[in-house]
């Protein structure tokens, strides 16, 4: 019998279409929110709630928004090269196409990693070590949505959209941060490729590699003190925080269905949307003294993360190893039951043992791979994901309109439909 979060996951399955159908009407106005929807009405992120969502409401009446979702149009088809998703924004500030939000984001961007290979500057053999991924040809996807949401905020807080020094130091720390804890990762894992290329540790060895992380996160530390701003270093903290708690999270399970997919949310959004979530929160304090705003931008971030990972984990059953530059099935390799295992597990019961010996056994990673494809699991997780970028979506509009503010909203497509 499937747990109660799941069957709950699965009735937001069941009501969710193509999340860019969603329109905003204004009827030639400017939109305007409902100022009592910015607390927590609708997540929780205090402890133990990370990550667990809760009905969405809708609204309608004066100084609230129309969120409308078609439930009869065709779903969206996640991952689809040919897929041709309507967006929509109806917006009284511009008649203008959205634009890419690299495209927005690239001047902010250009000499990003050259600024932090700056900061990384020492010895010979470290400085090669740890400027090895600052290459700039990762995605900087973490960097970019904080970049977008600091305008965006600026424009909210009737400043200039330009980016202050601040917020531009919490983009490069929050690119050192999820580096660091790559290298991090690839060690315990013990993987040997990372973007298309051998791992640190498998050119430098595990101990250097360790020593290459750690160096990298105290620089960040270094770079987040000169900002100034005590609320930034609090924040930060719990980051680095949840990161390790997310990385012992991953090394268990749990025997009970309902507390393991609770277990495998809260570890997701340790891992990957608390970076986002705080990231953005900490260049929302450094424009803005008001509380619900530092909500709106952290609810925007834990929910596009925690989507960002469902994704992620979708394309290590569905994308080949040479698009996603690291081995396919290395979730299930490395005895990790992901969403689309987790969903698979309600239509086969035998995966509840393979889940519990993390597929230790002979033929389990074939076997959970062939479970998996024969059920929904993929398009559970995908739908799923789908739905938190709704709440990203919910969430974000209530900033001022701006350029910036549609680009995250756009962003949400990109995360959706991304194939490596």
């Amino acid at each position: 019998m499937a747990c109660p979060l799941l069957r709950q996951c699965s009735k937001w399955n069941a009501n969710c279409s193509s999340l860019f159908e969603t329109l905003w009407y204004s009827n030639g106005r400017s939109v305007s929110f409902s100022t009592s929807s910015l607390g927590r009405t609708s997540w929780s992120s205090g402890p133990g709630n990370e990550g667990q969502p809760s009905a969405l409401r809708r609204r309608t009446g004066p100084n609230t928004f129309n969120f409308t979702t078609s439930l009869t149009r065709h779903k969206l088809r996640l991952l689809d090269p040919s897929l041709k998703s309507c967006f929509c924004i109806n917006s009284a500030h511009t008649d203008v196409k959205v634009q890419d939000p690299f495209t927005i984001a690239q001047e902010d961007l250009t000499n990003l990693y050259d600024d932090i290979r700056k900061e990384l500057f020492v010895t010979k053999e470290l400085k090669a070590l740890c400027h090895y991924y600052f290459d700039g040809k990762g995605k900087a996807i973490r960097p970019m949505i904080v970049v977008l949401m600091a305008r965006a905020l600026n424009s909210h807080s009737n400043r200039s959209g330009e980016l202050l020094p601040g917020q531009r130091a919490v983009a490069m720390i929050t690119e050192m941060i999820h580096t660091a804890s790559l290298v991090h990762d690839d060690v315990i894992d013990g993987s040997n490729r990372r973007r298309g290329k051998g791992t640190i540790n498998e050119l430098w060895g595990e101990k250097k590699a360790i020593l290459a992380g750690d160096f990298i996160l105290s620089v960040a530390s270094i770079t987040m003190a000169r900002i100034g701003n005590n609320t930034v270093v609090k924040v930060f903290s719990q980051v680095i925080e949840d990161l390790v708690r997310g990385e012992f999270m991953q090394l268990g399970s749990k025997e009970n269905e309902n507390e393991r997919f609770k277990h495998y949310l809260e570890k997701t959004f340790k891992k990957t949307a608390s970076l986002i979530a705080n990231s953005c929160k900490a260049v929302c304090v450094l424009v803005s003294s008001d509380p619900k705003v530092h909500e709106i931008a952290y609810q925007y971030g834990k929910n596009v993360g925690i989507a960002f990972q469902l994704v992620d984990d979708v394309l290590d059953f569905t994308s080949k190893a040479n698009h996603l530059g690291k081995p396919s099935a290395a979730d299930l390799k490395l005895g990790l039951a992901t969403g689309p295992v987790l969903f698979a597990c309600q239509q086969f019961p035998e995966l509840h043992s393979m889940i519990m010996r993390r597929f230790s056994s002979k033929g389990d990673v074939d076997q959970a791979w062939q479970y998996v494809f024969q059920s929904d699991g993929v398009e559970q997780t995908k739908n799923l994901a789908q739905h938190y970028c709704q709440e990203a979506i919910r969430q974000i509009s209530m900033l001022s309109p701006s350029a910036e503010r549609d680009a995250l909203i756009r962003l949400t497509e990109m995360v959706l439909t991304r194939d490596k």
